[in-house]
Parts: structure tokens; sequence; C-alpha cells
């Protein structure tokens, strides 16, 4: 038999190199410099060896990467690890775009398919000096809706969003906020012994959306789920709104469903991670 026809098997140290496309289109240096820099966000860090194996780059070739990078101030080292890690200069240029990327904008879009999916108006609010302030809104074509015209501000436990935004915090930054602000009755229905609010929170936290039960306006309801940043905290909330009628027991799964599914599309279009809590168990 001809040795020639025998194909030669690769080691199995190191797998097959993504950067060995002869393309004039790309600049291979940068391939690989970008391609270091999103392992190490990815990854959360990692060695020499570590950044080489995964990327099918030579040690030498991640190495002097890795030096350009952190001359640059892209990535430093642990020297005391010798754990590489994305650096100031990243994050520097990761929220330029963040800045670029306004929660509204980003937001809009899903908004608007939100309230064609359930029928109802959807909301986006944020949490301002122990506050709800509405910053958007997407009316139903339904005649009757409901209205919180942007820059409104709404009790944080007699809202949906308010809920949602108390119910992803601490215990103890709960009841901090709500020793400030106090719970005002606004209808027969607002939650104002602090057990009954602390009950229905842990009721949201389990199912993953808040449910305003006419707390803030007779004949109103509101169902409102947590968008989170990039750290998994909460940045904002996303709702739906309208006549009570419409948020009778049989359709608030669907709804809650929608909202909750609307918010992890914000989180994810604006760069946040949710919370392995906020995370439902397979």
């Amino acid at each position: 038999m001809n040795d020639q026809s025998i194909p030669k098997r690769r080691g199995r140290g190191r797998p097959k190199s993504a950067f060995t496309d002869s393309s004039a289109s790309t600049i291979q240096a940068l391939d690989r410099g970008l391609a270091v820099l999103s392992a190490l966000a990815r990854d959360g860090g990692g060695t020499l060896s570590d950044m080489s194996m995964r990327l099918g780059m030579p040690a030498s070739t991640a190495h002097r990467v890795l030096a350009t990078l952190e001359k640059h101030g892209f990535v430093d080292m642990d020297e005391e690890t010798q754990t590489w890690r994305v650096g100031l200069e990243a994050f520097r240029v990761g929220s330029a775009f963040m800045q670029r990327t306004n929660l509204l904008e980003v937001g809009r879009s899903t908004m608007r398919d939100l309230m064609e999916h359930t029928g109802e108006t959807a909301n986006m609010g944020i949490l301002d000096a122990d506050h709800v302030v509405f910053i958007g809104q997407v009316e139903t074509h339904n005649p009757i809706r409901a209205f919180h015209r942007p820059g409104s501000r709404g009790p944080m436990h007699a809202s949906g969003i308010g809920k949602a935004l108390l119910a992803a915090m601490s215990e103890q930054d709960t009841q901090k906020l709500l020793t400030r602000t106090g719970l005002q009755q606004f209808s027969p229905k607002t939650l104002t012994a602090p057990e009954d609010l602390m009950a229905d929170l842990s009721e949201t936290r389990i199912r993953g959306w808040s449910f305003d039960d006419e707390e803030r306006f007779e004949g109103m309801s509101c169902v409102a789920a947590v968008i989170y940043d990039g750290y998994g905290e909460a940045v904002a909330g996303i709702s739906v709104s309208g006549p009570s009628a419409r948020f009778a027991a049989s359709a608030l799964p669907g709804l809650g469903e929608a909202v909750k599914a609307a918010a992890a599309e914000v989180t994810s279009r604006i760069g946040g991670q949710m919370p392995r809590a906020a995370v439902a168990p397979p």
C-alpha cells in the first residue's frame, strides 16, 4: 500500500485552529486578538495553556496576542495564579456600546410585540428615588386601556413593575425602602400589611412575574417582570396593564409567561444576564 494514501491523524493535544483562512478579507492577527478577548470574556479568564488549547493556537502565538492586548489595557494577568482576564479598557469599550444602546430604544420593538401578542398596553419603568418612573408605553388598540404618561411616578408596593423590582431585591433592601416610603393605601386591595406584601413578593420570585390586582387603581390590573443588566442586577421592569376584566385568573399564567419572555428578551438585547435565582429550574 502506498503510504501517501493513508491520511495522517492530527494529534489530540490541540484542536484544529480556526485561524488558517488565508482570505485577504480579514486581518489574521486581529482575528486572533478578538478571539482571545472573546474567550476570556466568555470563560471568565484562563491561563496561557487554556487559551492555546481552547482556540487551537500555538502557545507562543497566544502569548504574543495576550501581551499585545495587555499593552493596550484590554487584558491583565494575575501574577500569582498566572491567569489572564479581561482588562479595564475592554470594559470602557463595552460601556460605550451600553451608552449608545438606550434601554427604551432597545425595548420598544419588544414592547410592541408584547402588546400585539397580549392585546394589552405594554409599559416600561425604572426605579428612581424609591418610586417607579414610567419611561415608555405602547398602547393597545382596545378602546379601554391603561395609561401611564412617560415620566409619571408610581408607588413600589402598589404597581406591577414596582413589586417585580421589590421581589428582585434582597429582603433587607426591600425593608429599608418600604420603611422610607411606607405602605400607603390607594384602593381597597392595596397591600398595606407588611406580611401580606412580603408573601406576595415571595410568590412573585417563585413564578417570575408580579401581579397588581387593582392595588393602585380600582378596575385596573397589571402583570410585570424584571429586566437585568450585565451584572445580573434589576434595572427596569416591563409590564402589560389594562381593565381587570381582561386579567381573569385563567388569563394570568399566559400573560405572566409573555411578560417574562419579553423581559428576558430585553435583558439579552442590552447584554444583560438573568441571575440564577431568576432562572426557572429545568
